[in-house]
C-alpha cells in the first residue's frame, strides 16, 4: 500500500498538481469520476471491463489522494469501517439481506 501511495504522489508532484489537491477538489473528484463508473453502466449490463477497471483506478487515486491530504491511512479506515459495519451487519441477521442495518 505504501508504494501505491507513494508512486500516485509522485505523479501528481511531478506535474505540480498538488496546488489543485485541496480536500474539497478531490471529493468533488472522487465523485466525478464515481459517475463515470456508473455511466459506464448508464442504458444496460453491457459493460466494457477495461473502462470500468480505469473509472475503479481513478476513483480510487483520488480516494487514497484525498485520504493522504487530510492524514488518514486508507488501510488503516477501511480495516476500521468494516469493524464498525460488522457490528452494523452481524451474520445471523445480514446474510443474504441487503437490508439496510437499521432495519435488521
Amino acid at each position: 500500500m505504501e508504494e501505491l501511495i507513494r508512486k500516485i504522489k509522485q505523479f501528481t508532484e511531478e506535474r505540480n498538481w498538488e496546488q489543485f489537491n485541496t480536500p474539497e477538489n478531490l471529493a468533488k473528484s472522487v465523485a466525478i469520476e464515481a459517475g463515470e463508473l456508473l455511466e459506464c453502466f448508464q442504458w444496460n449490463n453491457d459493460y466494457d471491463v477495461d473502462a470500468v477497471k480505469y473509472e475503479i483506478a481513478d476513483v480510487m487515486n483520488y480516494c487514497i489522494l484525498l485520504c493522504s491530504k487530510i492524514g488518514v491511512d486508507p488501510k488503516a479506515v477501511i480495516l476500521e469501517k468494516l469493524r464498525i459495519s460488522e457490528i452494523k451487519y452481524p451474520i445471523d441477521k445480514a446474510k443474504g439481506l441487503c437490508t439496510k442495518y437499521n432495519k435488521l
